[in-house]
Parts: C-alpha cells; sequence; structure tokens
C-alpha cells in the first residue's frame, strides 16, 4: 500500500499505515470510509466489498492483514461525485477521509512518517450540496422529530443544508404523518425511543424515508438551546422568539447531527423559520399519494400536478412551487397576495415576456450561496452569485421600464433585488463580474479564475511564470547599458541559479566601484567571471515562486470573495427568495394563459361553486393527443344554504368519476397555493383539510389488505374531517360482501353529512344509497352520462343531476376485451339476477345458485364465425342470399 505498505501478518504489529485506517473505521462504523490515496478514494476490507457491489467496480486486494489479503476498491477523485451519488441512492453514508498534510510535510517529521488524514465529512442523504448529486428542482430537507416524555407534544427541526433554510415549529402528534408528508425529507432523524413509538412506526411505513436513529440522549432542550446559541453566535435566543422544550429538543438533535456530519465545521443556517401560528393546508399521506400532488402513483414526477403546471425558469423557483404545492396556505390575505402577482403578470403580457427571459439567465442563487457558506463552493459558485444578482438588477430596469404599478408580493420582490438598496451586495456584484474570468474551474484550487487586472500582485507572479525569459533579457539589457559590457549575458544552471556571466577581460571593472557596489562576485571561471546582483537574486526567487505565488494568491482572493459572499449572507438569502417569488408569479401566469385558468373567489361561507372545472393534468394529456376535456360544474355548501353539502356521483366505470371527484380536491390545492385553476369560474371558501380515498391498494408489509387500507383510510377522514374540511371517496364498501359494503357506505354517507358537515363527493356503484338524498335534508344526486350506441357504450363524460339509471358493468367489461361468450353470459347472470331483487341469491357476490339451463359449451365452427362476423342490417338482398349458399357450403 502506498504510505507504508499494508502488510500484517499473524503475531507481527500492523503496519502505521493499516492503524491509521482502522483507528479513522473505527470512528465511523456505520458509514463507508471513502480514504484518500493520492488521487484516487480507497476502500478496504468490507466497504471494498460493498462498493464493488453497488457501483459494479473491480474488487481487487492490496497487502495483508491477519495473513489474509485485504480486499480494496477505489474510485478516482476527480471522478468521486458521480460514485458518491449511486451511493447515496442505494442508501449507504459515506465518510471523505482526507490527507491533511502532503508528503513533503510527511517526511519532515521521519523518512517512514505516513501523511496524516482526517474525515472532513459525512455524506448522507440529507447533507448533500453539490449540484451533481442534487435534483435542481427538488427541494431537500433533513428533519429532526422529537416527542416529550409523554408523547402529549411534538416538534420538529428541519434544514435544507444546500440552502442553509431552517425551520423549527410544533405540531400535534397525530399528524406526524401529513406533517412529514409535507416535506421533501430525504433524511429523518429520530431518537431510538421515539423510533419505537407505534404513531411513529406507522408513519415510517407509509412514508419510507431513509432514517437515522439518533442516541436517546441527543434530545436535550439544553443542549439544543446551547448549540442554537453556538450556531447564531448569539447569547440569547429572545430574537427568534420562544421555544419549547420539545422544540429545543429537535434542534438539539438536528444540529448535533450537523456538527458530526460536517466533521465539527461551522454550522451555516439561516436563522430559523417560526410560522407556528400559520396553519397550512393538512393533506394527509393517502391523500397526497391518491392526488399524485408531486410524486406520481410511479414514483416518478411525470404525471403529477406539479410537472403539469411548471413553467419556472430558475431552480429556486421550481423548489419554492413544489413547496407551496406540498404545502398550500389557509390565510386569505397571504393567498391573495399570491393571485394579485398573477393577476398582473397577465395583464402585463410584454412585461412578463421580458421578465422570464431575465430569469432564465440566473443561476440557483440559493444552493451556490450556500456551497460557499460551507467551504465547498468553487469559482462557478461566485460567479453564479454575480449572475443571479445580475439577472435581478435586469428585472428591476424592466419594471422600472415599464412603469407599471407592481401589488405588494412583486414590490417586496424588487426592494430585494434592487442593488443600490444594498451597498455591499451592489459592490459585491461588481467585483465578481470584473474579478472572475469566462472559463472558470469547478475547484479553486485548479487556478486561473481571477481575471487579469484584477490584482497587481498576482498579475506580476503571472506575468513572471509565463515571461520570465522576457524580463530576463529586459534586465540583461538594462545591465549592458550600466556597464557597457556588450557581451554581458544572465544565464541559468541547477547550482547557481540565475547568474551574471562575462567575459574575463570585463571582470576587473565589475570589481572595482561603482560597479562593484551593484554586482556581486560569485564563481572566477578560466575564461569567465560570474556574478549576482541583489535584483536578479531577488527576481529568480520570485520565478521560482512564481506559480506557487499566484496560485496562493488566487486562492486568497477566492477566500476574501466568500468572506463577502458570508458577510452578505441575509441580504443575499432575500434575493434569491426574490428571485424566485417573480419565476413562481410569471410561471403561473404563463400556465394560466395556457390552460385557460381562472383567479378563485374567496369567500368567508364555506362553499365550492366550480362553473366548467377541469382536471389540469388529464386535459394535458389529451391535448397532447389532440382530443378535449369535457368540463364539468360542482356546487357545495357546507351549511346547505346555496348548495347541498354532500353529492353522491354514481354512474359506469370509465365514465370519469374519479376524475370529477380528484379535480375538486386539485382545485382547492391550487387555488390556496396561490394558482389560478381550470374553469370558467370558482368561488371557494378555505379548506382546513382535503381527504381523498380514491383508488384501491393492498399494503402486504403490514399485513392490510385492500379492504383493510380502505377501512383505515375512511376511518381517518371520518374521525378527522371538520365542517371546513373537502371530502372525496370513491366506492367506500367494495372490498367485502355487498351487504356488508352496503352498510358501511350507507354509515360513512350518514357520518359525513350529519356529523362533519363537510363539503363532499362521495362515488358509488351501490344504487341503493342514492334515495339518502330523500331522505337527509343537504343531499343530492349526480351522475356522468353514459350512452349505448350499436352495442357499444359511448362516454359522454358530463355530470347530470340525479342518479345514474345503471351501472352499465357489463359493457365496460366488454370493452375491457372479456371473451363474447363470457360476456353472454353475464347478460343471462345479470337478467336473472334483476328479475329476483328481493331474493338473497340475486346479490351480485356469493351468489352461487345452479342455472336452470344447461352449461353453454364452447362450439368452434366456420358457420358460427362467419355469422358472428356480419351485420344484419345492413345487408342488402343480393348479399343475404350469398350469404345463405355460403353457410349451406360450410355446413
Amino acid at each position: 500500500m502506498p504510505d507504508s505498505g499494508g502488510h500484517s501478518k499473524p503475531g507481527k504489529a500492523p503496519s502505521p499505515f493499516l492503524v491509521q485506517y482502522l483507528g479513522i473505521k473505527a470512528q465511523h462504523p456505520n458509514a463507508l470510509l471513502f480514504f484518500r490515496m493520492g488521487d484516487f478514494y480507497e476502500l478496504f476490507f468490507d466497504d471494498a466489498k460493498r462498493a464493488a457491489e453497488i457501483l459494479g467496480i473491480t474488487l481487487t486486494a492490496r497487502g495483508e492483514h491477519e495473513g489474509q489479503p485485504i480486499p480494496m476498491a477505489g474510485v478516482p477523485y476527480h471522478a468521486a461525485e458521480g460514485y458518491l451519488a449511486r451511493l447515496i441512492k442505494s442508501g449507504e453514508r459515506v465518510a471523505v477521509c482526507e490527507q491533511t498534510e502532503s508528503p513533503a510535510e510527511a517526511k519532515k517529521r521521519g523518512s517512514k512518517s505516513i501523511v496524516n488524514r482526517d474525515v472532513v465529512r459525512i455524506v448522507t442523504p440529507g447533507t448533500i450540496t453539490e449540484d451533481t448529486l442534487l435534483p435542481p428542482k427538488q427541494g431537500q430537507a433533513l428533519v429532526a422529530i422529537v416527542f416529550t416524555s409523554g408523547g402529549a407534544e411534538a416538534a420538529l427541526a428541519a434544514c435544507d443544508v444546500s440552502t442553509g433554510y431552517f425551520e423549527v415549529r410544533p405540531f400535534v402528534p397525530e399528524t406526524l404523518g401529513e406533517t412529514l408528508s409535507a416535506l421533501p425529507v430525504t433524511e429523518l432523524l429520530l431518537t431510538e425511543a421515539d423510533g419505537a413509538r407505534p404513531l411513529t412506526q406507522n408513519a415510517l411505513a407509509d412514508l419510507r424515508p431513509s432514517v437515522t436513529y439518533r442516541p436517546n440522549s441527543a434530545a436535550n432542550a439544553r443542549s439544543g438551546e446551547r448549540l442554537l446559541k453556538d450556531a447564531f453566535k448569539v447569547v440569547a435566543l429572545d430574537a427568534y422568539g420562544a421555544f419549547t422544550k420539545a422544540e429545543l429538543a429537535a434542534c438539539a438533535v438536528l444540529l448535533d447531527y450537523l456538527t458530526l456530519t460536517q466533521a465539527g465545521d461551522d454550522i451555516r443556517l439561516d436563522p430559523p423559520a417560526r410560522d407556528v401560528s400559520t396553519p397550512v393546508l393538512s393533506i394527509d399521506p393517502a391523500t397526497r399519494a391518491s392526488l399524485e400532488i408531486d410524486i406520481a402513483i410511479n414514483g416518478t414526477r411525470q404525471g403529477t400536478l406539479l410537472s403539469t403546471v411548471d413553467r419556472t425558469l430558475t431552480a429556486p423557483g421550481a423548489r419554492l412551487l413544489g413547496a407551496r404545492l406540498a404545502r398550500p396556505e389557509t390565510t386569505a390575505d397571504t393567498i391573495t397576495s399570491r393571485h394579485d402577482a398573477v393577476a398582473f403578470f397577465l395583464a402585463n403580457d410584454h412585461l412578463r415576456e421580458t421578465i422570464r427571459s431575465a430569469l432564465k439567465t440566473a443561476p440557483d442563487l440559493e444552493r451556490a450561496r450556500g456551497r460557499i457558506r460551507l467551504g465547498r463552493g468553487g469559482p462557478r459558485d461566485l460567479a453564479a452569485i454575480g449572475a443571479a444578482l445580475k439577472a435581478g438588477e435586469l428585472a428591476v430596469a424592466e419594471f422600472a421600464r415599464a412603469s407599471t404599478n407592481p401589488p405588494q408580493l412583486l414590490e417586496s420582490a424588487l426592494t430585494a433585488l434592487t442593488l443600490s438598496n444594498t451597498p455591499d451586495l451592489a459592490s459585491l456584484t461588481a467585483d465578481l463580474g470584473q474579478a472572475l474570468t469566462e472559463d472558470l474551474p469547478v475547484l479553486a484550487r485548479d487556478g486561473g479564475f481571477i481575471a487579469v487586472g484584477w490584482d497587481a500582485a498576482l498579475d506580476e507572479a503571472r506575468t513572471l511564470k509565463s515571461d520570465s525569459r522576457q524580463i530576463i533579457a529586459e534586465l540583461q539589457a538594462r545591465y549592458i547599458q550600466e556597464t557597457g559590457i556588450s557581451g554581458l549575458k544572465i544565464k541559468f544552471n541547477n547550482v547557481l541559479g540565475y547568474f551574471i556571466d562575462v567575459s574575463a577581460r570585463h571582470a576587473d571593472p565589475m570589481m572595482q566601484p561603482p560597479l562593484a557596489e551593484t554586482f556581486i562576485h560569485r564563481q572566477t571561471l578560466a575564461t569567465n567571471v560570474r556574478f549576482s546582483t541583489p535584483e536578479l537574486s531577488d527576481l529568480a526567487g520570485r520565478i521560482s515562486r512564481a506559480e506557487d505565488i499566484a496560485k496562493a494568491r488566487e486562492l486568497a482572493i477566492f477566500d476574501t470573495l466568500c468572506q463577502r459572499v458570508e458577510a452578505a449572507s441575509i441580504p443575499l438569502s432575500a434575493a434569491a427568495h426574490a428571485l424566485a417569488e417573480l419565476d413562481i408569479a410569471a410561471a403561473n401566469a404563463e400556465w394560466a394563459s395556457e390552460a385557460g385558468a381562472v383567479r378563485p373567489t374567496l369567500t368567508d361561507a364555506p362553499v365550492f361553486e366550480a362553473d366548467g372545472l377541469r382536471h389540469p393534468v388529464v386535459e394535458a394529456a389529451l391535448r397532447k393527443q389532440g382530443e378535449g376535456f369535457t368540463a364539468n360544474a360542482v356546487n357545495l355548501d357546507a351549511t346547505g344554504d346555496s348548495a347541498p353539502r354532500f353529492a353522491l356521483v354514481t354512474g359506469p366505470n370509465m365514465a370519469g368519476k374519479s376524475t370529477y371527484l380528484r379535480q375538486t380536491c386539485l382545485a382547492v390545492i391550487m387555488a390556496q397555493a396561490g394558482l389560478y385553476v381550470p374553469a370558467r369560474s370558482l368561488t371557494l371558501g378555505l379548506v382546513d383539510r382535503v381527504f381523498s380515498r380514491v383508488g384501491a391498494s393492498d399494503d402486504l408489509s403490514r399485513g392490510r389488505s385492500t379492504f383493510m387500507v380502505e377501512m383505515v383510510e375512511t376511518a381517518a377522514i371520518l374521525t378527522q374531517a371538520t365542517p371546513n374540511s373537502f371530502v372525496i371517496l370513491d366506492e367506500v364498501g367494495r372490498g367485502t360482501s355487498t351487504y356488508d359494503g352496503l352498510a358501511i357506505a350507507w354509515a360513512a354517507v350518514e357520518h359525513l353529512h350529519n356529523t362533519n358537515r363537510c363539503r363532499a363527493l362521495f362515488a358509488t356503484h351501490y344504487h341503493e344509497l342514492t334515495g339518502l338524498a330523500d331522505d337527509i335534508p343537504s343531499a343530492t344526486n349526480l351522475s356522468l352520462r353514459a350512452k349505448e350506441w350499436k352495442e357499444t357504450l359511448v362516454f359522454l363524460h358530463d355530470v347530470q343531476p340525479g342518479p345514474a339509471d345503471r351501472s352499465y358493468g357489463v359493457q365496460v367489461a366488454r370493452l375491457a376485451g372479456l371473451p363474447p361468450r363470457a360476456v353472454k353470459r353475464a347478460e343471462q347472470v345479470l337478467k336473472k339476477l334483476e328479475a329476483k331483487p328481493g331474493a338473497v341469491e340475486t346479490l351480485p357476490l356469493f351468489a352461487a345458485a345452479p342455472e336452470d339451463e344447461k352449461p353453454t359449451q364452447d362450439i368452434a365452427h366456420p358457420a358460427l364465425d362467419l355469422l358472428e362476423s356480419i351485420e344484419p342490417d345492413a345487408l342488402t338482398p343480393r348479399e343475404a342470399l350469398d350469404l345463405i349458399y355460403k353457410l349451406k357450403g360450410q355446413s
């Protein structure tokens, strides 16, 4: 092995290198150790086996330990990020161990000394900052959850290490699942005790996040207070509001883990956001999955609400849009301000276009700032900060040129982007533009990123390095002029370095005053004499050191610029948010213009009055196929004054019931997130929670059947929905016997109407339920129309008052491709069952009564196949006669 080898035979002490490696590995037993060896990160023992398996790299051996070959695998240092990404995606943690000194420095301690190494960082799913490892449009959150000892209170501390965002807030323990599902959790921190709670186990089973368990002692309120004070360098926390013990304990878990993963470096987070008094729209995990807000059923973002409406041009804008759809508002003023911003850009098309053109040039200011603050940034991050600030300045200029009066939300964003308001940002932007070259390296240590003319000392060092011959020639010419010796030369050798060489006959004048005061005798040869001067000695030293000086000077300039970024961190954060705010407003206006979406009207009454409502995702998919979407109206009023609060929706499968239900919930989410909605009009009373029980799935990992999952979700709705909630349920009770299912559905309808008293849509195939609309005061029936035409069922997708006349189940089965004989048999059985509505054996489930007629048999015959293929009404007399002769021939 490099350094000093890795051999360790039985009975023999391990080599110094192996002692070093094993000591560092012992400190990080749960992480793969990336051990820096020159230009490679190498892994040994079980780490090597695991990495080779995940990465598909060669597993070899180097040296021995206790008489056995040491497994080894390695990845190039310059390509390490790609390998890190794959390991993290596989659920691994990686401890990065760097050389903390050069081999030359190690040798100063002794010829057999090995290079010192130490872990500088532990890479985990929640602590990634590199652009190459992070999806640019997706946020990430490292989240710590803590419960009080009795479990009555809970709090979370969450941060995005890549941007510096930091949030601390309490939450109701029973809402753990929906609290976590509203965040882009990439890693969840739990104490061992809290991880064992049944409430936690249920939430983890639903969400399946990457979980890291911490000791119970980590959740200590006093430690949290101390770590907060240390992180923000304050002696009191009063400026950040009053923290509960649970909140401080959550901070302790989070900040202690950050200290561990950053190897003791300072924690670089923004002051904690404490929105404790503003609740957001509650959406539980089952509802999120059902509505496919930001993650589709297949686990991707394609086909989600977010992917459909996203027209943002910047990465921070895309992340902010995702966060707002994940956590819509419930405060009318906040929602109205967002709608005002969209309305402004819709009314100013040209300005919207110019602002979006400016935003296209804005790099990811949030993450560039985060990397610089963490000491992981490079010249490109500095350039990104400068370019983003210039894009913001351009946007401000475009608004000024348009001479408009933007709404308050946009005005605040423009104030944050006006560099003249923040002189430090203005000078930083100007300096970054002048100091950096166009072709920038990724890492500062690669050099060459500071522009010529920015720093005189750097220019001199570079000139010495690149123009040393010219400088020596100019000095030689000056010495010739001073001495009058035309044969004077400046030469170089490895012994003397640079020296002045003259013939012996010219040496005497140089050894006499006044030349002797400048020229110092160095060496006399048979025919030549060599001299030096203080100027030449200094120049020779500077030339030899020029490359090191240039690199060191560039790094010093880089550090100075990074310190200025750190000093301007708060206004930079405000500018980043302002760019995202402009991006979202313009992007939402762009989508609204494309989709024909309208501004929702907010009201205090608990109503949902939509005309021409459409499902944005389904409509977009149909548009790509050149087809249109059938819009429908929805009118609900939780008070029952202006409309029913509850609607039973019937109609055949494939008619669009689920789409009709889902588009109402999506409209609520979009409206309260600050977007326009795809409809002709929408009047909405703000909703506190949305619930969606649509679709069927089992949960085998927890031993739950499809019906059990359905019942658990329905139970959550019936126990948690308030009069301000919005509920959609689809085919409750279908997974059991007809009587049981009908009874459960009946009870659910009555409970939602009489107890929860919320706005609700209830789709069902139990036509017996439709009679409830006549018995309960604030309910109605709706149905989706379908028509039979030439033995084919045509779905019209429009909603009409009243119940459906029939379910058309057999016709849908025919469309699904059921064999014709099975379809005919189904029609026979259906007719018999419909003829005996009062008998138990007429029920569709478990009715196994024998048939009177003999069982049909499949008979293959050409004549039958021919008859099956014809359309009798379409035959002419001549064609009918020809057919008879043809059948005669096949009989």
